[in-house]
């Protein structure tokens, strides 16, 4: 004998007509769209209702999510379970470097070279944006946003476009 189901999902046609707008949309991230599908199989009011098992299969999801999707329903309606919590650890919380930051690491990187020395290092980056830049910046997220530019301290040329030569004929 199977256990009777907890929490049951009971919709209106008007949370039918919201959760099918939502899935037409071509922007919905796929977390919304699973949850749409999966209330919308589960509900007890609009036949065919699925069980847990069918409802796995048809939105390849496991029987956990479809349990989290059912408890946030039953907990806070249709409006909780299309709200979607952010990790606070996430990378864009933790992002410490901006657009306008970024701009500037590349500027001082591409100038002329602190007397004395050969070439850009990490280092002298880190020490010259703490004057220039508010709060100070890492070496390693200097590293990172040089990285993540293609943009290498080794090379010979550091410039924004790369000298060519061309054969004389």
């Amino acid at each position: 004998m199977a256990r009777p189901k907890k929490n049951k999902i009971k919709l209106t046609d008007d949370d039918i007509k919201r959760l099918k707008s939502i899935l037409k949309k071509k922007d919905t991230n796929q977390i919304l769209s699973v949850r749409c599908r999966i209330l919308i199989n589960l509900d007890e009011d609009h036949l065919p209702a699925m069980t847990y098992d069918q409802c796995m299969s048809a939105c390849n999801v496991s029987r956990a999510t479809i349990a989290k999707t059912v408890k946030l329903f039953a907990s806070g309606g249709i409006d909780e379970v299309l709200k979607i919590n952010r990790n606070i650890n996430s990378d864009n919380a933790r992002r410490k470097i901006d657009g306008r930051t970024e701009a500037k690491i590349i500027e001082v990187a591409c100038g002329p070279v602190p007397e004395g020395h050969a070439r850009w290092t990490i280092r002298l980056l880190e020490d010259h944006l703490k004057i220039e830049l508010d709060e100070p910046i890492s070496r390693e997220a200097i590293r990172r946003s040089l990285k993540k530019t293609n943009f290498g301290l080794t090379a010979t040329t550091t410039g924004v476009s790369q000298t060519k030569q061309t054969q004389n004929l």
